[in-house]
């Protein structure tokens, strides 16, 4: 008899990427200006190499271009050209776009330290654009990041409250043309992302959880690839602030943003939008059923009639099916240990076993492939990795296993 484990309920640790590429890109706008003025540095000289480099002009040039077209792109093209099958949230979409455009005007105003010789206006200038990216760049950033979590509609007024010690910081600065509380800034800047850093963190990790307790399949729906590279990011980061040669440093900056453009562009469209059919605690016109009439109804309208194979099946369709609380339904999966989402795949993984049991019993042609299509999984790698947690081990073991087994009767 085939001995299956039960699916822990416990959203995964996020890793960390989306953070990582957008933090990275303001952390380049202030260090930079660290850096500068940490290091012995002639500023006159570097921006005579820079004027000079029509390789790094045409680059800063074609980054601007960029940021101008995928803000377009995003704003006035309704489809989704990169996943046609998505539809992408209109919020998330809309907040990219400004970032996008914001972007675009950041490389505008940055863009007369290209032409200025004079070492004091260098540095006024570079403030004035750090102030405006303060106002424009960062905080977009953060809201796209508020927004990609779909478990509910975050308040953006602390992205402000946040942000108003550095503008503060950068305003004096700019006030008294001096850079001696540029460390006091950088110090309260760093600790801001630490902070940001934790609350996203436990914020995806608690978006994972709602989406384990509201939907069967998390294709599209997940954002915890968005978190992924903030590590390396960061580390890349660190290299860069202590590189000698600055113009390399200003090379590795535009580079970082035409990843971040790519990648913001297929985050967009390749996250469903989860306000379509959002999960709510619905009552049916029968009266609410308690609790321990739960089990009954998921055999007798879900198991029976194998609705578990149907794709993206939500919470709130299992409720309607069964005529009870979703209320009801969330305690009953807490009360066994289980989440919605490892409910539903562990019958259809128990479905799958039961189809390939038969199809070898029987000598029939076929691929695991369909059968995961067969079995309600929309690709063989969300299959694949549900079995593992179901049964403790990889398709492949579990085949050769049963094959030795059947071999051995």
């Amino acid at each position: 008899m085939l001995k299956l484990s039960k699916q822990s309920s416990i959203a995964p640790i996020e890793p960390l990427w989306t953070v990582g590429a957008i933090f990275l890109r303001f952390n380049l706008y202030i260090s930079r200006i660290i850096y500068n003025f940490a290091q012995p540095i002639n500023n006159e000289d570097m921006y005579d190499q820079i004027r000079e480099e029509i390789i790094y002009l045409m680059v800063y040039s074609a980054v601007t271009a960029l940021n101008l077209v995928a803000c377009c792109y995003l704003l006035f093209r309704r489809a989704n050209a990169i996943v046609p099958s998505v539809t992408s949230p209109v919020r998330l979409r809309r907040w990219t776009a400004a970032f996008m455009g914001a972007s675009t005007l950041s490389h505008l105003w940055f863009m007369p330290l290209i032409y200025l010789t004079d070492t004091e206006a260098i540095k006024t200038t570079y403030f004035v654009g750090t102030l405006l990216d303060l106002l424009t760049v960062f905080p977009l950033s953060i809201a796209i990041l508020f927004t990609m979590l779909q478990d509910r509609r975050r308040p953006l007024w602390p992205i402000a409250v946040m942000m108003a010690p550095l503008v503060i910081g950068i305003t004096v600065c700019i006030a008294t043309s001096s850079d001696a509380f540029l460390p006091v800034i950088y110090t309260y800047y760093l600790l801001m992302i630490v902070g940001l850093v934790i609350y996203f963190v436990r914020a995806t990790r608690q978006y994972g959880r709602w989406l384990r307790d509201n939907y069967a399949d998390l294709e599209h729906k997940e954002v915890w690839q968005s978190l992924v590279v903030l590590a390396i990011i960061l580390s890349g980061f660190c290299l860069y602030t202590f590189e000698i040669h600055d113009l390399f440093f200003k090379y590795a900056m535009q580079f970082n943003g035409i990843i971040l453009v790519s990648f913001l562009v297929w985050r967009v469209e390749s996250l469903s939008d989860l306000s379509i059919n959002k999960p709510q605690s619905i009552i049916t016109e029968r009266e609410e059923l308690a609790e321990d009439k739960i089990g009954p109804l998921l055999q007798r309208h879900c198991i029976e009639t194998r609705l578990y194979l149907q794709y993206d099946l939500s919470v709130q369709q299992l409720c309607k099916a069964i005529g009870t609380n979703r209320n009801y339904l969330s305690q009953y999966f807490s009360r066994k240990g289980i989440t919605y989402n490892a409910y539903i795949n562990g019958l259809r993984i128990d479905y799958f076993i039961s189809r390939y049991q038969q199809a070898v019993a029987d000598r029939q042609q076929f691929t695991l492939k369909q059968l995961a299509l067969d079995s309600g999984f929309r690709n063989y790698s969300t299959f694949s990795n549900a079995f593992k947690q179901r049964t403790g081990k990889s398709v492949t073991t579990w085949m050769q296993d049963y094959r030795g087994e059947r071999a051995e009767g």
